[in-house]
């Protein structure tokens, strides 16, 4: 959708990790970049979902009331959510921190996506999801991988995942 000026609105959905909330300091400094570049930005309150497939439902739902171009941006379970609800509405671009992909105990093991614009960033110190999991999910998508210094929550590293994040918006939104 555009407004009135023609250019295109973007709305940036964030999906936060399962012990992490709405606004963490990770996503309020993700959002501010999106809104620098005129993106409208929510981020989706999952703290009383720890299936993250009812996570999914949630978001689901949520975006078939969406009549703007949709990016989700999703934080380790929110990159899983974020990826499962791709392959399930249209969505413009996924960009995914971390993601939980390939866990054991998750329903979805086959990850397919429809987007145009996939991107991942994953700390080479993760201790929470192997970092060979994003390797392996990118290997076979074919999808733009950063690996960067940094643990599973990625803090240490927030000025090149703002970065990279900012990067991604400008592809995105054509600027």
């Amino acid at each position: 959708m555009n407004n009135e000026t023609g250019k295109l609105i973007v709305k940036v959905i964030f999906s936060h990790g399962k012990e992490s909330g709405p606004w963490g300091s990770k996503i309020k400094h993700l959002a501010n970049i999106a809104t620098q570049h005129g993106c409208e930005v929510d981020s989706i309150d999952y703290t009383d979902l720890f299936d993250p497939d009812k996570r999914v439902d949630r978001l689901v739902e949520l975006l078939n009331n969406e009549s703007e171009d949709v990016v989700l941006v999703g934080s380790s379970m929110g990159g899983y959510v974020s990826l499962v609800t791709s392959a399930q509405v249209n969505v413009k671009a996924v960009f995914l921190l971390a993601p939980a992909l390939y866990i054991e105990e998750y329903s979805v093991q086959h990850y397919e996506f429809s987007c145009p614009m996939l991107e991942i960033v994953h700390g080479w110190a993760d201790d929470v999801i192997p970092v060979e999991n994003s390797i392996r999910f990118a290997q076979d998508v074919n999808c733009s991988l950063h690996l960067i210094p940094g643990d599973h929550r990625l803090n240490s590293s927030i000025e090149e995942v703002s970065v990279l994040f900012e990067q991604f918006i400008i592809k995105t939104m054509g600027e």
